[in-house]
């Protein structure tokens, strides 16, 4: 398989299943996002961590591909003509969900209670995390724009909200175990 297509080269490109569209169109941008959310993970994933947060976030990247193999589908030509669905990948299920939701319960045993909202920052390996969570965030905005537009999956949506809430948790619990500061955002007396 070549990398180069030269199919894209007058900006537009092709959905799974063939429609083309251009290059800025909302699913492409959900996407691409979601792609750039997954590069991220990467970066935090590469960072001197708990093996097990390590494990969590490879499947982590595993389901963003699956999250982006969905959204890059036309849903009109998501089935195919003998019934069959055309990805021929498990789907986005509830237990991937109830997964982030054990890690954050697991990882807020540990952490003292938020009375502040907190400032980003503290450790590198925290900051990439909120970096992933900000992009993480936009990637939920625009799948929810999508879906808006053109019915998709309602697990993706679902899936990337817990994602954003599980990165939130990671960085608190990373600034907890590497024993960075915490700056709690208290604003200023007017």
């Amino acid at each position: 398989m070549k990398v180069y297509t030269k199919t894209g080269d007058q900006g537009s490109t092709a959905l799974f299943g063939g429609t083309r569209v251009p290059k800025y169109h909302l699913r492409i941008e959900s996407y691409g996002t979601v792609d750039e959310l997954n590069s991220y993970i990467g970066l935090i994933r590469d960072q001197d961590m708990n093996e097990h947060y390590k494990n969590v976030l490879i499947d982590v990247q595993d389901k963003l591909f699956t999250v982006g193999a969905i959204l890059a589908t036309d849903p009109e030509k998501a089935i195919l003509k003998n019934g069959k669905e055309r990805l021929n990948i498990p789907k986005i299920t509830e237990e991937e969900v109830e997964l982030l939701e054990n890690e954050i319960d697991a990882m807020e045993a540990d952490l003292p209670p938020m009375t502040h909202f907190v400032l980003p920052g503290g450790h590198t390996t925290v900051s990439y995390c909120h970096i992933a969570r900000c992009v993480c965030r936009r990637a939920e905005r625009l799948a929810t724009e999508l879906n808006h537009a053109e019915p998709t999956d309602v697990m993706v949506i679902k899936y990337l909200n817990r994602l954003s809430d599980y990165l939130f948790v990671l960085a608190r619990k990373l600034s907890f175990d590497l024993k960075a500061d915490e700056v709690k955002w208290i604003p200023k007396k007017l």
